[in-house]
């Protein structure tokens, strides 16, 4: 679930381990969704935590924007906590994945995030450059109801105007009516489509990502080969080492990115 506070956006998850008894509830910000996915990302001695994809968080709540949005579909739209609830879903999608999954869900800062009373902490993430398709198709949406919405409006105002004809009030509040579904019909299709493909262009980029992991490690163990065939016999031992070292780790990544494709 969510509140809000202002232009701050509060999610309420409730967890419970698998092993007790008993809910746990807790206040999150997106912030701390953040510091939870840059806890996962620094696991480096993990083995084959380079071949996990990492599963992507949705794009920070853009509130003053949502409501700027509404104010310009129209004067009777107002902003609705339920307007966040696709949002709220990809949050749980994500945590559900962290989770669910083998390596991930191990990291302590899992269990801090899902149990702590207190906010786990706040810190900057660098972040990466993600398609922003669904930005412009959400802008293209918007400015199409916004024209259907304008006529609605000017054509029930008319009509009112016209109070002493019941028809015509009538056929007023069916416009009126009609304008409300649209508005309603437009803010769901805001969420999903724009939430639905930016997420999928995440989802991608995150698999993009772990490819290149693998590839530089693949890298790393040819130019371990190369220095183990050219090192002189006093050397050679400690060159063979670094190069079985090399190959294990490269297995060990092919193993975890093989299951997470898959």
């Amino acid at each position: 679930e969510v509140s809000q506070d202002g232009d701050t956006l509060t999610f309420i998850i409730v967890s419970q381990k698998l092993s007790g008894t008993g809910e746990y509830h807790v206040d999150r910000t997106y912030d701390d969704f953040e510091w939870l996915q840059q806890h996962l990302f620094a696991q480096e001695d993990v083995p084959g935590i380079q071949g996990v994809i990492f599963p992507p968080l949705p794009a920070r709540p853009q509130v003053n924007a949502s409501a700027k949005a509404m104010k310009q579909l129209g004067k009777c739209a107002r902003t609705s906590l339920r307007e966040w609830q696709p949002y709220c879903k990809a949050l749980e999608t994500f945590l559900r994945q962290v989770a669910a999954h083998s390596i991930l869900s191990k990291n302590k800062a899992v269990e801090v995030f899902l149990t702590s009373t207190e906010p786990p902490g706040r810190q900057k993430v660098r972040r990466n450059i993600f398609n922003r398709l669904s930005q412009a198709v959400e802008e293209m949406r918007k400015e199409g109801h916004k024209v259907c919405i304008f006529l609605l409006d000017n054509l029930t105002c008319s009509l009112n105007t016209l109070s002493a004809c019941r028809v015509c009030v009538k056929l007023s509040e069916v416009f009126d009516s009609i304008k409300k579904n649209i508005i309603s019909v437009a803010v769901n299709d805001m969420n999903t489509l724009g939430l639905g493909l930016d997420l999928d262009s995440r989802y991608q980029e995150a698999e993009k990502e772990m490819l290149f992991r693998r590839t530089c490690k693949l890298v790393e163990l040819e130019n371990a080969r190369k220095n183990a065939e050219k090192a002189k016999p006093v050397k050679k031992n400690a060159m063979e080492e670094v190069k079985k070292a090399a190959q294990g780790e490269f297995e060990q990544i092919c193993k975890v990115a093989k299951q997470e494709v898959k």
